[in-house]
Protein backbone atom coordinates (compact mmCIF):
# COMPACT_ATOMS: atom_id res chain seq x y z
CA UNK A 1 0.00 0.00 0.00
CA UNK A 2 2.97 2.33 1.22
CA UNK A 3 4.55 1.63 -2.50
CA UNK A 4 1.27 2.17 -4.21
CA UNK A 5 1.12 5.50 -2.18
CA UNK A 6 3.67 6.60 -3.60
CA UNK A 7 3.32 6.24 -6.91
CA UNK A 8 2.16 9.20 -9.62
CA UNK A 9 -1.08 9.27 -11.02
CA UNK A 10 -0.17 7.50 -14.17
CA UNK A 11 1.31 5.16 -12.55
CA UNK A 12 -0.80 4.04 -10.58
CA UNK A 13 -3.15 3.33 -13.90
CA UNK A 14 -0.79 1.83 -15.61
CA UNK A 15 -0.50 -0.74 -12.62
CA UNK A 16 -4.03 -1.17 -12.86
CA UNK A 17 -4.16 -2.55 -16.38
CA UNK A 18 -1.24 -4.57 -15.92
CA UNK A 19 -3.04 -6.43 -13.16
CA UNK A 20 -6.14 -6.43 -15.10
CA UNK A 21 -4.41 -7.75 -18.24
CA UNK A 22 -2.52 -9.88 -16.35
CA UNK A 23 -5.20 -11.32 -14.65
CA UNK A 24 -6.70 -11.77 -17.69
CA UNK A 25 -3.73 -13.54 -19.27
CA UNK A 26 -3.85 -16.19 -16.86
CA UNK A 27 -8.08 -16.71 -16.55
CA UNK A 28 -7.52 -17.42 -20.17
CA UNK A 29 -4.48 -19.70 -20.14
CA UNK A 30 -6.34 -21.83 -17.74
CA UNK A 31 -9.61 -22.13 -20.34
CA UNK A 32 -7.50 -22.70 -22.86
CA UNK A 33 -6.35 -25.72 -20.61
CA UNK A 34 -9.17 -27.04 -19.71
CA UNK A 35 -10.67 -27.17 -23.10
CA UNK A 36 -8.07 -29.24 -24.15
CA UNK A 37 -9.42 -31.93 -21.99
CA UNK A 38 -12.05 -34.93 -23.26
CA UNK A 39 -15.72 -33.30 -21.39
CA UNK A 40 -19.06 -34.56 -21.72
CA UNK A 41 -21.51 -31.88 -24.26
CA UNK A 42 -22.85 -30.21 -20.94
CA UNK A 43 -19.42 -29.15 -19.75
CA UNK A 44 -18.53 -28.44 -23.46
CA UNK A 45 -21.42 -26.43 -23.98
CA UNK A 46 -20.52 -24.27 -20.48
CA UNK A 47 -17.07 -24.05 -22.27
CA UNK A 48 -17.96 -22.44 -25.11
CA UNK A 49 -19.82 -19.97 -23.16
CA UNK A 50 -17.67 -18.73 -20.91
CA UNK A 51 -15.08 -18.39 -23.90
CA UNK A 52 -17.73 -16.39 -25.58
CA UNK A 53 -18.19 -14.48 -22.62
CA UNK A 54 -14.29 -14.06 -21.85
CA UNK A 55 -13.57 -13.11 -25.54
CA UNK A 56 -16.05 -9.94 -24.23
CA UNK A 57 -14.38 -9.42 -21.38
CA UNK A 58 -11.21 -8.80 -23.88
CA UNK A 59 -12.79 -6.63 -25.84
CA UNK A 60 -13.79 -4.73 -23.01
CA UNK A 61 -10.43 -4.24 -21.07
CA UNK A 62 -8.50 -3.64 -24.72
CA UNK A 63 -11.47 -0.59 -25.45
CA UNK A 64 -11.03 0.35 -21.77
CA UNK A 65 -7.53 0.58 -22.07
CA UNK A 66 -7.83 2.64 -25.55
CA UNK A 67 -10.04 4.99 -24.34
CA UNK A 68 -7.94 5.71 -21.39
CA UNK A 69 -4.76 6.38 -23.32
CA UNK A 70 -6.66 8.66 -25.66
CA UNK A 71 -7.87 10.87 -23.27
CA UNK A 72 -11.55 12.90 -22.46
CA UNK A 73 -12.42 12.86 -26.18
CA UNK A 74 -11.35 9.25 -26.90
CA UNK A 75 -13.09 7.76 -23.94
CA UNK A 76 -16.30 9.72 -24.44
CA UNK A 77 -16.17 8.63 -28.04
CA UNK A 78 -15.63 5.07 -27.69
CA UNK A 79 -18.40 4.62 -24.99
CA UNK A 80 -20.80 7.01 -27.15
CA UNK A 81 -19.70 3.87 -29.93
CA UNK A 82 -21.55 1.01 -27.57
CA UNK A 83 -24.00 3.03 -26.90
CA UNK A 84 -24.91 4.03 -30.58
CA UNK A 85 -24.53 0.15 -31.14
CA UNK A 86 -26.55 -0.94 -27.98
CA UNK A 87 -29.03 1.41 -29.02
CA UNK A 88 -29.44 -0.19 -33.06
CA UNK A 89 -30.01 -3.50 -30.87
CA UNK A 90 -32.71 -2.49 -28.71
CA UNK A 91 -34.29 -0.72 -31.06
CA UNK A 92 -34.40 -3.56 -33.66
CA UNK A 93 -35.74 -6.02 -31.82
CA UNK A 94 -38.62 -3.71 -30.44
CA UNK A 95 -41.88 -2.94 -32.84
CA UNK A 96 -41.99 0.04 -34.36
CA UNK A 97 -44.10 1.81 -37.52
CA UNK A 98 -43.28 4.05 -39.95
CA UNK A 99 -44.54 7.03 -38.29
CA UNK A 100 -41.25 5.95 -35.65
CA UNK A 101 -38.14 7.53 -37.93
CA UNK A 102 -38.66 10.80 -36.72
CA UNK A 103 -38.23 9.28 -33.22
CA UNK A 104 -35.71 6.80 -33.99
CA UNK A 105 -33.73 9.67 -36.02
CA UNK A 106 -33.57 12.05 -33.12
CA UNK A 107 -32.28 9.41 -31.00
CA UNK A 108 -29.83 8.46 -33.05
CA UNK A 109 -28.21 11.52 -34.47
CA UNK A 110 -29.55 14.57 -32.10
CA UNK A 111 -29.78 13.34 -28.62
CA UNK A 112 -26.74 10.66 -28.50
CA UNK A 113 -24.34 12.74 -29.74
CA UNK A 114 -25.45 15.86 -27.86
CA UNK A 115 -25.51 13.51 -24.61
CA UNK A 116 -21.98 12.54 -25.15
CA UNK A 117 -20.88 15.94 -25.83
CA UNK A 118 -22.14 17.32 -22.47
CA UNK A 119 -19.96 14.38 -20.75
CA UNK A 120 -16.82 15.38 -22.69
CA UNK A 121 -17.56 18.77 -22.07
CA UNK A 122 -17.84 18.28 -18.39
CA UNK A 123 -21.51 19.73 -18.26
CA UNK A 124 -22.97 17.29 -15.59
CA UNK A 125 -25.85 19.22 -14.58
CA UNK A 126 -27.25 19.85 -18.11
CA UNK A 127 -26.55 15.55 -19.22
CA UNK A 128 -28.36 14.78 -16.10
CA UNK A 129 -31.09 15.93 -17.04
CA UNK A 130 -31.04 16.40 -20.63
CA UNK A 131 -32.72 12.89 -21.58
CA UNK A 132 -35.14 12.46 -18.49
CA UNK A 133 -36.71 16.43 -18.93
CA UNK A 134 -35.92 17.42 -22.52
CA UNK A 135 -36.11 14.27 -24.46
CA UNK A 136 -39.09 12.53 -22.71
CA UNK A 137 -40.73 15.03 -23.79
CA UNK A 138 -39.68 15.44 -27.25
CA UNK A 139 -40.08 12.01 -28.94
CA UNK A 140 -43.89 12.04 -28.40
CA UNK A 141 -43.89 15.52 -30.08
CA UNK A 142 -41.70 14.03 -33.23
CA UNK A 143 -44.29 10.98 -33.24
CA UNK A 144 -47.13 13.11 -33.05
CA UNK A 145 -46.22 15.46 -36.09
CA UNK A 146 -45.93 11.85 -37.83
CA UNK A 147 -49.42 11.65 -37.74
CA UNK A 148 -49.77 7.88 -37.30
CA UNK A 149 -52.07 7.23 -33.79
CA UNK A 150 -51.75 3.69 -33.79
CA UNK A 151 -50.27 1.72 -30.88
CA UNK A 152 -48.66 5.49 -29.78
CA UNK A 153 -48.49 5.17 -26.19
CA UNK A 154 -46.67 1.73 -26.48
CA UNK A 155 -44.21 2.74 -29.66
CA UNK A 156 -43.10 5.69 -27.96
CA UNK A 157 -42.85 4.69 -24.27
CA UNK A 158 -40.12 1.29 -25.77
CA UNK A 159 -38.48 4.29 -27.58
CA UNK A 160 -37.90 6.52 -24.80
CA UNK A 161 -36.83 3.54 -22.80
CA UNK A 162 -34.19 2.25 -25.19
CA UNK A 163 -33.01 5.82 -25.21
CA UNK A 164 -33.17 5.97 -21.30
CA UNK A 165 -31.32 2.51 -20.98
CA UNK A 166 -28.91 2.28 -23.68
CA UNK A 167 -27.71 6.58 -24.10
CA UNK A 168 -28.55 7.65 -20.65
CA UNK A 169 -27.18 4.80 -18.09
CA UNK A 170 -23.81 4.25 -20.27
CA UNK A 171 -23.11 7.97 -20.61
CA UNK A 172 -22.36 7.80 -17.27
CA UNK A 173 -19.64 5.68 -17.69
CA UNK A 174 -16.90 8.08 -19.38
CA UNK A 175 -18.68 10.89 -17.02
CA UNK A 176 -16.84 8.52 -14.25
CA UNK A 177 -13.92 8.94 -15.96
CA UNK A 178 -14.25 12.75 -16.49
CA UNK A 179 -15.31 13.34 -12.83
CA UNK A 180 -13.06 15.45 -10.82
CA UNK A 181 -13.75 15.13 -7.08
CA UNK A 182 -11.28 16.93 -4.13
CA UNK A 183 -7.94 14.87 -4.32
CA UNK A 184 -8.71 12.44 -6.27
CA UNK A 185 -8.20 14.67 -9.77
CA UNK A 186 -7.12 11.87 -12.33
CA UNK A 187 -8.06 8.68 -10.83
CA UNK A 188 -11.34 8.39 -12.70
CA UNK A 189 -10.61 5.36 -14.52
CA UNK A 190 -10.49 3.08 -10.76
CA UNK A 191 -13.89 4.35 -10.11
CA UNK A 192 -14.50 2.92 -13.48
CA UNK A 193 -12.95 -0.18 -12.94
CA UNK A 194 -14.15 -0.29 -9.12
CA UNK A 195 -17.95 0.10 -10.39
CA UNK A 196 -17.54 -2.94 -13.20
CA UNK A 197 -15.84 -5.11 -11.15
CA UNK A 198 -18.83 -5.04 -7.78
CA UNK A 199 -21.36 -4.90 -10.55
CA UNK A 200 -19.53 -8.08 -12.20
CA UNK A 201 -19.32 -10.01 -8.97
CA UNK A 202 -23.09 -9.24 -7.92
CA UNK A 203 -24.05 -10.71 -11.12
CA UNK A 204 -21.95 -13.64 -11.19
CA UNK A 205 -22.57 -14.45 -7.04
CA UNK A 206 -26.17 -14.01 -7.58
CA UNK A 207 -26.32 -16.54 -10.51
CA UNK A 208 -24.13 -19.05 -8.37
CA UNK A 209 -25.85 -18.87 -5.66
CA UNK A 210 -29.14 -19.18 -7.29
CA UNK A 211 -27.93 -22.84 -8.38
CA UNK A 212 -26.51 -23.90 -5.00
CA UNK A 213 -30.14 -22.33 -2.81
CA UNK A 214 -33.25 -23.37 -3.12
CA UNK A 215 -34.91 -22.04 -5.25
CA UNK A 216 -38.38 -19.88 -4.49
CA UNK A 217 -38.26 -16.78 -7.72
CA UNK A 218 -39.93 -13.62 -7.04
CA UNK A 219 -40.72 -13.31 -10.73
CA UNK A 220 -40.72 -16.87 -12.39
CA UNK A 221 -42.59 -15.66 -15.47
CA UNK A 222 -39.52 -13.75 -16.23
CA UNK A 223 -36.05 -15.58 -14.17
CA UNK A 224 -36.70 -18.29 -12.40
CA UNK A 225 -33.26 -18.50 -11.06
CA UNK A 226 -34.02 -14.79 -9.83
CA UNK A 227 -34.80 -14.93 -5.42
CA UNK A 228 -34.70 -12.62 -2.82
CA UNK A 229 -31.82 -14.58 -0.94
CA UNK A 230 -29.83 -15.40 -4.59
CA UNK A 231 -30.25 -11.19 -4.74
CA UNK A 232 -29.05 -10.99 -1.52
CA UNK A 233 -26.00 -13.14 -1.48
CA UNK A 234 -24.78 -11.02 -4.95
CA UNK A 235 -25.14 -7.91 -3.34
CA UNK A 236 -23.30 -9.00 0.12
CA UNK A 237 -20.67 -10.63 -2.18
CA UNK A 238 -20.49 -6.98 -3.95
CA UNK A 239 -20.01 -5.38 -0.57
CA UNK A 240 -17.03 -7.53 0.17
CA UNK A 241 -15.34 -7.02 -2.74
CA UNK A 242 -15.91 -3.18 -2.88
CA UNK A 243 -14.49 -3.07 0.75
CA UNK A 244 -11.41 -4.93 -0.30
CA UNK A 245 -10.83 -2.20 -2.82
CA UNK A 246 -11.81 0.82 -1.05
CA UNK A 247 -8.16 1.84 -1.20
CA UNK A 248 -8.35 2.48 -5.17
CA UNK A 249 -11.30 4.56 -4.06
CA UNK A 250 -12.43 8.47 -2.50
CA UNK A 251 -14.04 6.39 0.15
CA UNK A 252 -13.09 4.59 3.50
CA UNK A 253 -13.61 0.67 3.51
CA UNK A 254 -17.38 0.99 5.19
CA UNK A 255 -18.63 3.64 2.80
CA UNK A 256 -16.58 1.69 -0.37
CA UNK A 257 -18.61 -1.37 0.73
CA UNK A 258 -21.99 0.50 0.76
CA UNK A 259 -21.28 2.32 -2.72
CA UNK A 260 -20.52 -1.18 -4.00
CA UNK A 261 -23.46 -2.72 -2.16
CA UNK A 262 -26.03 -0.16 -4.20
CA UNK A 263 -24.29 -0.32 -7.40
CA UNK A 264 -24.61 -4.18 -7.18
CA UNK A 265 -27.50 -3.93 -6.19
CA UNK A 266 -29.04 -1.88 -9.13
CA UNK A 267 -27.25 -3.98 -11.45
CA UNK A 268 -28.57 -7.09 -10.71
CA UNK A 269 -32.65 -5.53 -10.66
CA UNK A 270 -31.24 -3.98 -14.21
CA UNK A 271 -30.66 -7.62 -15.15
CA UNK A 272 -33.87 -8.68 -14.22
CA UNK A 273 -35.82 -5.65 -15.79
CA UNK A 274 -33.93 -6.60 -19.03
CA UNK A 275 -34.67 -9.74 -19.20
CA UNK A 276 -38.50 -9.09 -18.82
CA UNK A 277 -38.14 -6.29 -21.63
CA UNK A 278 -36.28 -9.72 -23.54
CA UNK A 279 -39.77 -12.04 -22.73
CA UNK A 280 -41.41 -9.19 -24.17
CA UNK A 281 -39.47 -9.22 -27.38
CA UNK A 282 -39.85 -12.88 -27.71
CA UNK A 283 -36.14 -13.86 -27.83
CA UNK A 284 -33.74 -15.22 -25.27
CA UNK A 285 -31.06 -13.33 -25.72
CA UNK A 286 -30.57 -10.05 -27.21
CA UNK A 287 -27.73 -11.26 -29.90
CA UNK A 288 -30.06 -14.96 -31.20
CA UNK A 289 -31.56 -12.73 -34.17
CA UNK A 290 -27.98 -11.23 -35.56
CA UNK A 291 -27.91 -12.62 -39.11
CA UNK A 292 -31.36 -10.76 -39.11
CA UNK A 293 -31.05 -7.60 -37.11
CA UNK A 294 -27.35 -7.23 -36.30
CA UNK A 295 -27.85 -7.50 -32.75
CA UNK A 296 -24.34 -8.69 -31.17
CA UNK A 297 -25.69 -9.42 -27.57
CA UNK A 298 -24.38 -6.26 -26.40
CA UNK A 299 -26.77 -5.35 -24.14
CA UNK A 300 -27.01 -8.60 -22.39
CA UNK A 301 -23.24 -7.96 -21.33
CA UNK A 302 -23.72 -4.46 -20.84
CA UNK A 303 -27.37 -4.40 -18.77
CA UNK A 304 -25.85 -4.13 -15.27
CA UNK A 305 -23.99 -1.40 -16.29
CA UNK A 306 -26.78 0.71 -17.38
CA UNK A 307 -28.61 0.59 -14.54
CA UNK A 308 -25.78 0.72 -11.85
CA UNK A 309 -23.49 3.30 -13.74
CA UNK A 310 -26.38 6.69 -13.20
CA UNK A 311 -26.92 5.21 -9.24
CA UNK A 312 -23.27 5.01 -8.79
CA UNK A 313 -22.44 8.35 -10.84
CA UNK A 314 -24.78 10.42 -8.60
CA UNK A 315 -24.30 8.66 -5.34
CA UNK A 316 -20.50 9.82 -5.58
CA UNK A 317 -21.56 13.12 -6.89
CA UNK A 318 -23.94 13.75 -3.50
CA UNK A 319 -21.80 12.63 -1.44
CA UNK A 320 -19.00 15.00 -2.26
CA UNK A 321 -21.32 17.92 -2.58
CA UNK A 322 -23.76 17.59 0.19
Amino acid sequence: MNWLARLTVNEQVSALFVALFGGLVLVTGAAVLSSLREHGYATTLRQAQFMRDLRAVWVGAVVFWIAWISGATGATMAVGLFSFLALREFITLVHTRRGDHRSLLLAFFVVLPLQFIFVGTRSFDLFSVFIPVYVFLAIPVASALAGDPERFLERNAKIQWGIMVCVYGLSHLPALLLLQLPGYDGRGAFLLFFLVVVAAVAQISQELASRRLRRRPVARHIDRSFSVRSWLGGVAAAALVGAALWWITPFDALRAAAMAALSGACGTLGDLVMRALKKDAGVRWWGNRSSVTGAVGLLDRVAPLCFAAPIFFHSVRWYFSA
